[in-house]
């Protein structure tokens, strides 16, 4: 075996933010969310209070963008079985961002524009059944059980309040866990006296609506219109106008790269509203941030919306959450011509000799005795390279 920088890049990319594994192999960047324990924000909500949460976790850095979405449809939506694919994906001048090609049992999808902009048009069953993949390593294949269909949440059709599972690694977030990712810092830690903001770039004062920025702390993409001729808060953040913009309404995750909350996410404000966990008026499905076509009360903390679970438009997209269990703490260490790999979490090591024809991203199969941390490898300088990666089981 011969090893190389590049063996070492490519299993620490994989570990530090998804167990790849089949074909897709995109990576979700997350922030970790900590300070477990911390009390609950009692300020808006008469019927209870949210932000509470007794454990760390990961979430999304960003909402899940064009790129990402593309890919799990490619992986999965050959056949279409339960409708990840909205037309207005690719129809809505205001969004459109995913184009579909083919017939069914043969479609493919391709990025239209900046892959960089979050994914709207889906409902909750199709953020739940992406969350599902990435639970399950990402494979290919049909919508069904070990895909799409089981993993975090147990689905039967696009039907049902369902919660998510005990088990989960990679899921919708809880509304708590939402909240305490937008407006949470501690007050020891500089935060607001009672350790939450109103809104999620670490502030009390309304956020200006513009087109990305990476000076103003304070910014997201949503409507606001002060009438004054300031090159901000002229209406639609994209256009600085109050009537609709030509072209797409979206901007690219980090466009706003200074306005993030206290544990760094961005967009928890504005450019699409996002679906979480909650049950809310009975029947709906949770939903916290506003969107580009928003007023500023939609983006603060005391704004609880919702939304049927079937409900797709051209405003809602989501973020993932991702259990601490979920992300591999990977340690290498070499005595000789020995290397040990050693690693926490439930996983396994995975190889693959280099190929220029299968490319790294497929042909992975599991390395022997590498179900079980730690595994000793010896290294043959003469053999071609050996590529490394954490999988789920």
């Amino acid at each position: 075996m011969k090893l190389s920088i590049k063996l070492l890049t490519i299993t620490l990319i994989a570990a530090g933010q998804l167990a790849q594994t089949a074909s897709a192999l995109i990576i979700v960047e997350t922030v970790r969310v900590g300070d477990a324990g911390n009390a609950a924000d009692t300020n808006y909500f008469n019927q209870g209070a949210f932000g509470a949460v007794g454990y760390d976790y990961f979430i999304g850095q960003y909402e899940v963008t064009l790129d990402q979405y593309t890919a799990f449809l490619n992986a999965v939506g050959a056949t279409d079985t339960y409708g990840l694919y909205h037309l207005g994906m690719g129809t809505n001048t205001s969004i459109r961002g995913i184009s579909r090609s083919g017939v069914s049992g043969s479609f493919s999808y391709s990025v239209i524009g900046s892959g960089n902009r979050p994914v709207t048009y889906v409902s909750w069953y199709d953020a739940a059944r992406f969350v599902n993949w990435l639970h399950n390593g990402q494979p290919s294949g049909l919508q069904a059980a070990g895909t799409t269909e089981t993993g975090a949440y147990s689905l039967t059709g696009n039907t049902g309040l369902i919660p998510r599972n005990t088990n989960w690694m990679y899921g919708l977030p809880s509304q708590d866990e939402w909240y305490k990712a937008a407006y949470y810092q501690p007050a020891a830690q500089g935060g607001d006296t009672d350790s939450y903001w109103f809104y999620p770039a670490q502030s009390n004062a309304t956020p200006n609506s513009r087109n990305g920025s990476g000076s103003d702390s304070n910014s997201a993409n949503f409507y606001q219109n002060d009438s004054i001729t300031n090159g901000y808060n002229g209406g639609f953040a994209v256009n600085n106008a109050t009537t609709l913009p030509v072209g797409s309404v979206l901007t690219d995750a980090g466009a706003f790269n200074v306005a993030d909350s206290f544990y760094g996410t961005f967009d928890q404000g504005g450019n699409v509203w996002e679906w979480n966990n909650a049950v809310v008026f009975g029947a709906g499905r949770g939903k916290r941030g506003g969107s580009w076509a928003s007023f500023e009360s939609n983006l603060s903390a005391s704004d609880l919306a919702g939304n049927a679970p079937t409900e797709e438009n051209q405003v809602l997209g989501f973020r993932v959450a991702m259990r601490a269990e979920a992300r591999p703490v990977l340690s290498l260490a070499r005595s000789g011509n020995t290397l040990t790999f050693s690693w926490t979490g439930n996983f396994k090591l995975q190889a693959q000799t280099n190929s220029l024809t299968s490319g790294i991203s497929t042909n992975w199969s599991d390395y022997p005795l590498g179900s079980n941390s730690p595994v000793n490898l010896d290294i043959h300088t003469t053999n071609p390279a050996v590529f490394f990666r954490l999988s789920s089981p």
